[in-house]
């Protein structure tokens, strides 16, 4: 098993849990299925958001372990439960729950400290974030934290992953080193 931190990014609809998905089911062999670590909320009342989550689940395969963590919850522990490869869907979802969207820095340090952990201990993990520095300049304040907050967790687990790939249609487009 190759024991890696990955980041999949992309825009919304752009493909990126698919592919995160297929690249997931790549570092299982028998016996040890992915763990697939939800971030975003329980569907409820919200039809279209109840689709989505509907959909995440028939593309899963029935092995497939499911922790829900939902906006903000204990990613850390989530992760350092979990043995074998882990798929965490999605960073964006999980930022939206953190207080200040975690601008303090903390839940990034932690985050990326658990995975740098658990690719030591042999265990690969996929991460499936939003590219949000390619969209529309946001209106409103909250709006701008969010987008900040984000991009800056994005740079922070890009730092520590050995493998960054953009997606955008559904094509995937692998990120070479940041320069110093």
């Amino acid at each position: 098993m190759n024991a890696q931190i990955t980041l999949v990014l992309g825009g919304a609809r752009s493909g990126k849990s698919a592919v995160a998905e297929r690249l997931a089911a790549s570092f299982a062999s028998p016996g040890s299925p992915v763990v697939y670590v939800a971030t975003g909320p329980s569907p409820s009342d919200d039809a279209d958001w109840a689709a989505r989550v509907a959909a995440h689940r028939a593309r899963r395969p029935a092995a497939w372990s499911t922790v829900e963590v939902g906006p903000g919850g204990d990613l850390d522990a989530a992760l350092a439960s979990a043995s074998g490869p882990v798929l965490v869907d999605s960073l964006g979802t999980w930022v939206t729950g953190l207080a200040g969207f975690g601008a303090d820095g903390g839940p990034a340090a932690a985050l990326c400290d658990r995975l740098v952990a658990r690719r030591a201990s042999g265990s690969p993990t996929v991460v499936v974030s939003e590219e949000v520095g390619m969209s529309v300049h946001p209106e409103s304040p909250l709006g701008r934290d969010f987008r900040d907050a984000l991009g800056d967790l994005n740079q922070d687990v890009a730092r520590v992953a050995d493998v960054v790939q953009l997606v955008v249609a559904g094509r995937v487009l692998t990120l070479g080193p940041a320069h110093p």
